[in-house]
């Protein structure tokens, strides 16, 4: 029998646990094979954990002898512990008091005689039903992991297709260069594929993580229902630890703020950027959308200073930096002075200024904007200010067609003019303290809201220095 033998006889020297499909050396020595497996790869030679003899096989035998009589030893362990070790009676009666099992020789000492017992079956039967609310928040918690794992997987896949559109678009515009451009065409083409390579690699490892988590999260589950399915004896005998499983923390997974390719980095201002090259066919755009904040609601064109309103929701995955219904500047300000003028057209239903980046479920809270409405049961156009989620009304003339935007971060001032009859239209008076990011909302597919470009020129001064002035 195997209860005869030591159980250091039975016991790897790696891991200090009864052998598990243990292997043979070619030194005799046996070690579990998981446990060889991982010391070997710590190791440069493939050697004997106790005697440090290289082994003579890649692949050392299972030694079945061995793992029979480790298997029959656990067995019979498992079988002893149903016994009173002090009385030899088998157990019958759970004190609740002392989360012992107990036999009818126990229940009546002292020690335990005055103590709530009840039968195992109805000791078992009650901590189950504990075990199973202990379970309840880790399925809720699997749930939401696999919930944050589809984000990521649609993330994953958002990329690729920002990484598709952004070289379709950079070979459009390195088509309009000629010859002696192809090397900035390819140059940028390689910074593109190396942020998709890095996001990707990012949110392959981030995908890799959550599915680790999930996995042991499922596997934790799955031990402890099985752990449910046991006699009642062993499962009170491991019932501490069954409970402290199910009860033990995992952390909550993380977002991933700046997970996406930064598309404006690559096509924003792109032209200007080669205009010092080619200056002539060049245009600038003092502000570019962030596709990364723009709203499922809202289509940007693909050169990022156009927004409409779109005739139905896009599939675009939950990333942190996403605006509401909004759509923000790639860039902030938080110093110096800025301008940017804004073609609104005919377009009656718009929001057309500045804000710090939101707080969750707090879009208007730090705007600060022009806004145009257009009432429901007539055309009449209503304008007005939004400060801070306060609106106060605005009585325009003319409704402007061009909005200039003037930003002096340090005087605290943000005005709007009519940018065709230089008209100024309102001055917002704030003590800025936070970066500021052009802010854009549209409704009810109305003309499109379009950043126009202005004309750079290039100044030498008396140094010779050379500047761009726009």
């Amino acid at each position: 029998m195997a209860s005869f033998l030591p159980e250091e006889d039975l016991t790897c020297t790696v891991c200090c646990d009864i052998f598990e499909d243990p292997v043979v050396l070619s030194c005799s020595h046996s070690v579990c094979e998981d446990c060889l497996k991982n010391y070997w790869s710590t190791k440069q030679f493939q050697e004997c954990p106790l005697c440090r003899r290289r082994s003579s096989r890649d692949n050392p035998p299972v030694c079945i002898a061995l793992k029979n009589l480790c298997e029959a030893y656990t067995k019979e362990k498992k079988l002893s512990g149903e016994l009173c070790p002090s009385h030899k009676e088998r157990f019958k009666l759970f004190c609740k008091e002392d989360k012992e099992l107990l036999c009818v020789v126990c229940r009546d000492s002292r020690e335990h005689k005055t103590h709530d017992c009840s039968p195992i079956d109805e000791a078992a039967a009650d901590l189950k039903e504990e075990v199973k609310e202990a379970l309840e928040p880790l399925t809720d918690k699997l749930n939401e992991f696999k919930n944050t794992e589809r984000i990521y997987q649609d993330m994953a896949e958002h990329i690729k297709k920002q990484a598709e559109k952004a070289e379709s678009r950079i070979k459009e515009e390195f088509e309009k260069l000629h010859q002696f451009l192809r090397d900035e065409e390819e140059a940028r083409l390689d910074v593109l594929k190396e942020e998709e390579e890095e996001k990707s690699q990012l949110m392959k490892e981030k995908i890799d993580d959550i599915s680790k988590k999930i996995s042991s999260l499922s596997g934790r589950i799955k031990d402890i229902e099985e752990e449910l399915k046991a006699n009642a004896v062993a499962f009170l005998l491991d019932f501490e630890d069954t409970m402290e499983r199910a009860q033990r923390e995992m952390k909550e997974p993380e977002a991933v703020p700046g997970g996406l390719i930064d598309v404006a980095q690559h096509l924003g201002n792109l032209n200007f950027k080669v205009w010092l090259k080619m200056r002539d066919i060049s245009s600038y755009c003092p502000v570019i959308f962030d596709p990364n904040t723009a709203g499922d609601l809202l289509i940007l064109s693909d050169d990022l200073t156009t927004v409409k309103d779109s005739y139905g929701r896009q599939n675009l995955p939950s990333n942190p930096e996403r605006y509401g219904n909004c759509v923000l500047g790639s860039e902030g300000f938080d110093s110096g002075t800025y301008s940017w003028d804004v073609q609104v057209g005919k377009h009656k239903y718009w929001d057309i200024g500045v804000t710090t980046m939101p707080k969750p479920n707090d879009t208007w809270s730090t705007v600060w904007s022009l806004r145009s409405r257009t009432e429901f049961w007539s055309d009449t156009v209503t304008h007005s200010v939004q400060c801070l989620g306060i609106n106060s009304p605005l009585s325009l003339s003319e409704p402007p067609e061009i909005i200039r935007v003037d930003l002096d971060f340090a005087q605290g001032k943000l005005t709007f003019s009519d940018a065709v009859s230089e008209t100024k239209l309102h001055t917002v008076k704030h003590n800025f303290t936070e970066k500021l990011f052009p802010f854009f909302q549209t409704y009810y597919q109305a003309n499109a809201l379009k950043i126009l470009p202005v004309t750079p020129t290039v100044v030498v001064d008396n140094d010779c220095d050379l500047w761009i002035q726009f």
